[in-house]
Parts: structure tokens; sequence; C-alpha cells
């Protein structure tokens, strides 16, 4: 049996290309010493990974040229040595982009396939489920009744922060980047306002859609978008820093300048802090156990985009990156 997996062929300059990435074909791997095997049913591709692409030191380690591109992934431990997970079990963590990957198990963990679809564990009960949850609740320590905005809000993270604090009684608007989006964002999630930033002044929208002010603002864009919101922040509002996909493509030559109204955090005794959602082990858990229960009750939907095979998986990245997906964009490698 052979291993399709994709390498890193060069580092992107700019957005990233299909000639960044190479199909390559080896054999399954022998699992070592306390190792397992696992046959992947889906991997995840995130825009985290872009900054991996570029050779900078940063909080985990850049991909190298040459080797696997490495994503969270989900699927059946096929072969093991003495390893942490038994033959036949479904497991969820870091793996490679490939239809294998062998690994000794560290910071893997068993998933129950019966509780949900495989690939919410890439998703809603994955890491952009937790990302939404820790970024509410241990950074911006979320209230109920509060007032919230969050951008690329029908993204894999977005929705699921839209829908948290609609659970928590709050006015809860959204940015998205297509009609179609915007109306799932108000007719099926819950939304209580929403605009499409590509067709509406992003400050007259920013101001309509959130009558009384922001008291919390889950930013995944920057740019213009972070700007408008500065100017609607309630006092004592908070800014739980996500990320900012609209600068992960922008090279020095061309990259745009900060916020203009910086100062304005300053009078109304805003905070705004990044965050890793891997700092807080806890929380992370702790969102399983009540995105499960509210599966459970109808309380949250999840949309997904996904590409089959695993060589279409640079394609699906790139289209990610360009907001072409709508949802949790994952790959799916097989029905194991």
């Amino acid at each position: 049996m052979s291993n399709k997996q994709i390498l890193l062929k060069s580092r992107p300059t700019g957005w990233p290309v299909a000639d960044n990435f190479e199909l390559a074909e080896t054999t399954v791997p022998e699992p070592g010493p306390g190792q397992i095997v696992v046959e992947a049913s889906y991997m995840s591709v995130d825009p985290y990974m872009r900054g991996r692409m570029n050779d900078v030191k940063s909080y985990v380690p850049p991909f190298q040229i040459g080797e696997p591109l490495q994503a969270g992934i989900v699927g059946k431990v096929v072969a093991s040595n003495g390893g942490a997970f038994d033959v036949g079990s479904y497991v969820v963590g870091m793996g490679d982009w490939a239809n294998y990957t062998v690994t000794d198990g560290e910071g893997y963990h068993a998933v129950d396939p019966n509780l949900a679809p495989l690939s919410y564990y890439l998703g809603i009960l994955g890491m952009p489920g937790m990302t939404a949850y820790v970024g509410l609740k241990g950074v911006a320590e979320l209230k109920e009744g509060e007032n919230v905005f969050v951008s690329a809000a029908s993204g894999a993270v977005g929705q699921v922060v839209g829908q948290i604090a609609k659970n928590m009684g709050c006015h809860v608007a959204g940015s998205a980047g297509s009609d179609d989006k915007v109306a799932y964002l108000k007719d099926e999630l819950g939304f209580d306002e929403a605009f499409n930033y590509k067709n509406e002044d992003v400050y007259k929208a920013m101001q309509r859609c959130n009558p009384n002010g922001i008291d919390v603002y889950f930013e995944n864009v920057g740019g213009p978008q972070l700007e408008a919101v500065i100017a609607n922040l309630n006092f004592h509002s908070r800014i739980a820093l996500c990320g900012m996909i609209s600068m992960y493509n922008a090279t020095l030559d061309d990259m745009p300048p900060g916020p203009r109204n910086m100062a304005l955090l300053v009078g109304r005794s805003a905070k705004m802090q990044g965050f890793i959602v891997f700092n807080y082990p806890e929380l992370g858990m702790e969102w399983i156990q009540v995105a499960a229960g509210w599966l459970n009750e109808g309380k949250l939907k999840y949309h997904e985009s996904v590409a089959e095979g695993i060589e279409n998986a640079p394609q699906a990245f790139i289209d990610m990156m360009q907001g072409k997906n709508f949802g949790k964009q994952v790959v799916k490698l097989s029905d194991a």
C-alpha cells in the first residue's frame, strides 16, 4: 500500500500558489516502539498554516522545505507497536498532510465516532470550536446580554463564536464575504445583524449592525474592519485577537497600515489581547462537553466545506485563504 503526502516545495511570497506544494508517494510507515499508525479520515486546513510556511520564529516551528506539512487529523489507528491507542480506535491530533501518519501519540486523544461526524472533531468539537470558546470566555470574559461583533463570522471559528454568544443571550452581529453567507448567519444561526464587507461601506455597516455599540469583538480579519470596530467600542470593551487573515499574505513592501484610531482604546478603557488556544487546555476540554450538550439540544449548527483526496489539499488551502470556503474547510482522505 502506498502513502500519498503533500510536501512544501517552496515558501510562498505573498499569496500561496499550487507550485508551492508537491505531491509525493511513499510506503505506509511502520510503527516503531511505542508508536501507532493513523489512517486519516479527514485533515484540516487552517489560516494559521500560512504563517508556518514562512521561515520565521513563532509559537510553532515553520514547515520545512521537502517535508510533509502538518495539520489536524482525525482517523483510525491501523497499526500499533505498544502505542497508547489500540488498533481500531479513533483518534484526533496533529499529523501529516498524508493518508497515513506515524506518531508516538503525544497530543492525541480518543474520540467517539458515534457522538458526531468525525470531521466535527476538526471543527466544532476541535480547535476552531475550542478557539471560539477560549476567546470569548477566557480572554474576552463575555457576560450574558453583552453586544458582540465577530469578523469572518461564517468561518470555522466565527460561526461558533456567534452561537455561543447567542446562547448567552447576547446581541450578535458579524461580517462575511458574500450575501449567501450573510443570509446563513441571520436565517440559520440566529445572528441579529450581519453584513457583506465586500459590497457595503464597513463604517456605516458597523454602526447599523451594532446600534448599542460593541462590548466584545472577536477579531479574525484585521484591516479596515478592526478600525471600524474600534470606532464603535463601548467603555470597558474587550477585543480577543484570534487572527488577522487580511494581512497573512502581505509582504513588507505592501503591508497595510495599522488602525489609525488606536488612541480610542485609551479613553474607552478597552482591552485588546492576543491568544493561542493551546495556552488554555482546561477551557478547551470544557468546550467539548459544552458543545456536545448543545449539539444534542439543537443549540449548535455547523457548516463545512469538504474537499476530496489528499491531492486536492493544496487547492483547498488556497481557496480557504481566499475566502472561497463556506464554514470549516476539511479534506476527506478516506472512509476509515
